[in-house]
């Protein structure tokens, strides 16, 4: 019998709701695992943790987070909690940084012909991942210095050789064991990064001789995305044009309450929904938590047993045996199901 510790982080408004589905649905996939056993340790990191202790992640919960099998997270940051400088407190960026979870994966899958405005699609024709540069591009500016009377403040995009090589290897692999293309999304025709950006991504391209390579710019990328969501397998792009592509995909299938995300390092990695910790709805039960739940089957994927690979696959059979029915809908695809309506009718599939 193996037993991995997971470290919990439910986070702020919405997370603790989601990550109790999450957490549910992982109690009946460990029901049917018959050499995997799961220790949660659930720990308070976020807006609330910076609020009451003026840290949003103290040092002993990074502590057991770089310690763990795996995070499960759920939303952090307030939009009224913020730093001095004026950005919201994002204790999920610092993990991201510290733990070198270069990978950012954002899974989008359409689980039902009525979740998605293009009105055109049948469920599952809209399948491809998204791979986002987590620990560079324009968000490495965040924390640069600056004074409140500075003007012009100035964001400077970071790209390395070493960043972009291991995101590429990472999104070839990928389709290496999907339908085989990876597209570049990146605005090379304009800025210097990332033409040095392309260069790499083409040097990268040259080992995987299986895998077919397509290169698009970003604004181009965004109307594709509309027009033929169903011609793509792979997306590999910089930090900050994956943060607005990965929402607009997701807008694709029903919204962020169907996106997934995991955050991957070579040696630790974090997962969690791909959005954010929507206040105006916290507390009331109407969340929607399939994206909670389809992190969690990454998770489960990522721990690399093939007991926890045949639980993700558990999962996102019963995510799909669910999200197939029209009936079982929560709110934000148009029905009335509540947040625990629809994780217990997940974990009764499972």
């Amino acid at each position: 019998m193996q037993t991995f510790h997971i470290v919990v982080l439910p986070g702020d408004g919405i997370g603790p709701e989601v990550i109790a589905e999450a957490v549910k649905v992982l109690r009946a996939v460990e029901c049917r695992l018959r050499e995997v056993r799961f220790r949660l340790e659930e720990l308070s990191a976020g807006a609330g943790e910076y609020l009451r202790c003026g840290d949003p992640m103290p040092p002993e919960v990074f502590a057991r987070c770089r310690a763990c099998d795996a995070i499960l997270l759920g939303a952090m940051g307030l939009p009224d909690v913020r730093r001095p400088g004026g950005t919201e407190i994002a204790p999920q960026l610092d993990l991201r940084e510290q733990l070198e979870l270069y990978a950012g994966v954002r899974p989008i899958r359409l689980y039902h012909a009525e979740h998605s405005p293009l009105k055109r699609y049948a469920a599952g024709e809209i399948d491809f991942v998204m791979f986002r540069e987590n620990t560079e591009g324009m968000f490495a500016s965040r924390s640069a210095p600056h004074t409140p009377s500075e003007d012009p403040v100035c964001d400077t995009i970071r790209i390395s050789r070493r960043g972009s090589e291991r995101l590429f290897r990472a999104a070839f692999r990928e389709a290496a064991r999907r339908r085989g293309l990876v597209t570049l999304v990146d605005k090379s025709n304009v800025l210097p990064s990332m033409a040095f950006f392309r260069r790499i991504f083409d040097e990268i391209a040259a080992e995987f001789p299986q895998v077919r390579a397509e290169r698009i710019y970003v604004d181009a990328a965004a109307l594709y995305l509309v027009q033929r969501p169903h011609t793509f397998d792979v997306i590999v792009t910089e930090n900050l044009f994956g943060d607005i592509l990965s929402d607009l995909a997701a807008g694709l299938v029903g919204g962020m309450g169907m996106a997934p995300s995991g955050d991957i390092g070579d040696r630790h990695a974090v997962f969690q929904p791909s959005h954010g910790s929507a206040p105006d709805i916290a507390g009331q039960g109407i969340a929607n938590p399939v994206a909670a739940i389809l992190s969690m089957a990454m998770m489960l994927e990522w721990l690399r047993h093939p007991e926890t690979v045949r639980g993700a696959v558990l999962v996102r059979h019963a995510v799909e045996a669910v999200c197939s029915d029209g009936r079982w809908r929560t709110r934000d695809l148009g029905g009335a199901l509540g947040t625990r309506e629809m994780g217990d009718r997940i974990a009764a599939a499972i």
